[in-house]
């Protein structure tokens, strides 16, 4: 009884600390129908929100316990799956729904699996070779994935739940505004290519990566092979491609202050260009390989992200 009188209190409380600043934006900008169906959203956000945070702390605790980070990423994929199920619960099940829900859950399962049989092999990840004998800094870790994972595919929570909850007036009058089915078009088509682009070349990236790094004659090389010969990243133009993608179709489904989930894409890109993707990779690079003209060469006239054949190239 006490745990859902906590959990009741705390779903409470974070609906109301996320809708309070939107709904001051919301009402000098979009119409006042708007504003009064945010509630709805923001409370099935708030579950999502609080699946997200406390899977995330559980598995925090396990993990600073055994001082072990050989679950991190897959833990997340987890995460990511369960808070696309609670967010389906809510009663939205369009064809796009539908499919941008198991977009997620495939890149899910995909990458997570990925990510796990490489801490398995490579008998650990060197992100967190300090950190997990510090409590507080691993924390941190864990706490940014919990943002990550309610950020990233923050559109596809919105889009899974009703804009409003449907009066009987509603159903019957055939007016029933919480309805998001509206018709498959142009954007869900580009968006989905899109996703199926970025997803095949990240998959593709990682596998020839591992390749590489599998063969004793390249120990000490860095990877100019394959994609990689033609981009820097092209992983992470995978991963930007899949989140741009699912945006777009989701667009199709969210109005007015809703659309303001292109953060989400936002949000990786920055993230990944800026902050932990290129910027960390680029320094260990440089003082790696640094000194080599070849590796010089490498970053000046390689793509950063884009990977596509260049004119002279073999």
């Amino acid at each position: 009884f006490r745990f859902k009188w906590f959990k009741r209190s705390l779903t409470n409380a974070f609906s109301r600390m996320i809708s309070r600043p939107l709904l001051i934006l919301s009402a000098s900008r979009v119409p006042l129908h708007s504003v009064r169906h945010m509630g709805t959203a923001m409370s099935a956000m708030s579950h999502v929100a609080f699946a997200d945070a406390a899977i995330q702390f559980a598995c925090f605790t396990v993990a600073a316990a055994l001082q072990t980070e050989k679950f991190y990423d897959i833990s997340a994929s987890v995460t990511y799956i369960l808070c696309i199920l609670i967010s389906r619960r809510q009663g939205v099940r369009s064809s796009r729904s539908s499919v941008n829900s198991t977009l997620v859950i495939l890149w899910a399962l995909r990458l997570g699996s990925f990510l796990l049989w490489r801490v398995l092999h490579d008998g650990g990840d060197s992100r967190f070779a300090k950190a997990k004998t510090k409590p507080l800094t691993f924390f941190i870790f864990w706490a940014i994935q919990a943002l990550w994972i309610f950020i990233t595919a923050l559109p596809v929570y919105l889009a899974n739940t009703p804009r409003k909850a449907a009066s009987e007036q509603d159903l019957e009058d055939g007016t029933n505004e919480s309805v998001r089915d509206t018709p498959i078009g142009w954007r869900d088509v580009i968006g989905w290519s899109l996703w199926c682009i970025g997803f095949v070349v990240q998959f593709t990236a990682d596998v020839q990566k591992r390749i590489f790094a599998a063969d004793p004659r390249n120990q000490g090389r860095w990877i100019n092979v394959g994609l990689w010969r033609l981009a820097q990243h092209p992983n992470y133009f995978g991963e930007m491609c899949m989140w741009w993608g699912i945006f777009l179709s989701c667009s199709a489904s969210l109005r007015n202050w809703e659309l303001l989930t292109v953060l989400s894409p936002c949000f990786v890109t920055f993230l990944l260009l800026r902050v932990s993707g290129v910027p960390i990779l680029r320094r260990t690079g440089l003082k790696r390989w640094g000194h080599l003209p070849e590796y010089q060469e490498y970053i000046k006239k390689t793509p950063l992200l884009l990977p596509l054949p260049r004119p002279g190239s073999k």
